[in-house]
């Protein structure tokens, strides 16, 4: 018999639901939450706990930030969706900002991260055969070894991370894997059939892994010197994530397209974009590409105030600032069983040796303490607070999370 729902269930009750009506495709902790605001949530119990994950980097803007909510009732209350068979009067503005903030000078609204990264696919693609002159259906795209750009069929294809392959095959073709952080290995694959490179500034979800210094400017230098896109995936790490506006910044490269998502909306609604050039995103025609949500008024209207208190509100250097604070008192834990301490700006990862074990308990034992995150590949646990935390707040966190991963905690 399914269980029965009532709005007065218990923690114990509504995990019992989510378990047998739901299916079985995330591992959260152990923990139901029912509020947020800026870096704080609480749990159906009253709990207060700081929320060090950001929803993947979505939430950099904090929960329920009060101008993006308001943007949103406001646009919700008088027009939320035409499709794109017609214009809307949000639509010309987004771009208009979007460009004018990342030098873009074309955009393709999409909702997800995921179908912003298909979306790029298919237009490197077409670029290869109708720009480059790639012969048909041979064109190559180079990816690297333990990304993560999505979970959709084409995109689990060229993963390298068995449990999110296993049993979805068979794959789309045309792609190759090489090393990350290797600018010869780009050089070694690329061949005339390659028409793009797709690669994350800094790899999140393998566990924060930063390439070596001066590797996208090599990358930069290859691509253009072999008529190949440069795709960056900047879902996680743009929009102020790593103490830059866009990760490229750091090495001052500019992308053929860019990736952006998560943030773009500061956790309110679905978007994402690819921000590309004229001749790039210039192939697309009409009804070759499309999505029913993409462009929507209310996502433009979010996306608009989520860049726009990113810039006026200081985000972007105060990830910087509280980044270095952060990382500063993570380098202060002693534990042997940590392998390595990382990360660039609130984009953070302490890394475990196998021999640790699973590091689920240790995010289980910090919520105890009132902080969440989590570990991904069972050995690194990721700090990714929003990017609106305090001085005061960072060293909150830190009280708690030193002794905790200590060897002595």
């Amino acid at each position: 018999m399914p269980v029965s729902y009532s709005r007065q269930q218990s923690h114990e009750q509504m995990l019992a639901v989510e378990n047998e009506l739901g299916a079985h495709n995330y591992a959260p902790l152990d923990v139901i939450l029912s509020r947020g605001a800026g870096v704080w949530v609480w749990d159906i119990e009253g709990r207060k706990y700081l929320d060090c994950l950001s929803a993947y980097s979505a939430l950099n803007q904090g929960h329920c930030h009060p101008r993006i909510y308001k943007a949103l009732v406001e646009q919700s209350q008088r027009l939320t969706l035409t499709s794109r068979a017609f214009h809307n009067d949000q639509l010309a503005g987004f771009y208009e900002d979007i460009c004018a903030l990342t030098g873009a000078h074309k955009v393709l609204p999409m909702n997800s991260g995921a179908e912003a990264v298909e979306s790029a696919l298919k237009v490197v693609r077409k670029w290869g055969y109708e720009v480059k002159g790639i012969p048909p259906d041979q064109a190559e795209i180079i990816v690297c070894e333990n990304n993560f750009h999505g979970r959709t069929i084409t995109l689990v294809g060229f993963s390298t991370d068995d449990n999110s392959r296993r049993h979805f095959g068979p794959f789309t073709s045309g792609f190759k894997i090489i090393p990350f952080g290797d600018a010869q290995a780009l050089e070694q694959a690329i061949t005339p059939n390659t028409a793009g490179f797709l690669v994350e500034p800094i790899q999140g979800e393998a566990g924060v892994i930063l390439p070596p210094d001066g590797y996208l400017k090599q990358v930069r230098e290859i691509c253009s010197r072999n008529r190949v896109v440069l795709i960056l995936d900047e879902i996680q790490t743009g929009l102020g994530r790593t103490g830059k506006l866009l990760a490229e910044e750091h090495e001052h490269v500019e992308a053929d397209i860019t990736l952006i998502g998560k943030a773009l909306s500061g956790g309110m609604y679905p978007v994402s974009a690819v921000l590309s050039d004229s001749e790039t995103l210039g192939v697309l025609q009409p009804g070759q590409h499309g999505s029913t949500f993409g462009g929507n008024p209310v996502a433009c209207a979010v996306a608009r105030m989520a860049l726009k208190v990113l810039i006026e509100e200081g985000m972007i250097e105060n990830a910087e600032q509280m980044g270095k604070r952060f990382m500063n008192g993570l380098e202060a834990i002693r534990n042997p069983f940590i392998r390595e301490i990382r990360g660039r700006g609130l984009m953070m990862a302490v890394d475990f040796h196998p021999e640790a074990g699973n590091v689920r308990a240790f995010c289980d034992a910090l919520k105890q303490r009132g902080i969440l995150v989590k570990e991904t590949h069972e050995s690194t646990i990721r700090f990714a607070p929003p990017l609106i935390i305090t001085e005061t707040e960072v060293d909150w966190a830190l009280e708690r999370i030193i002794p905790e991963l200590s060897s002595d905690g």
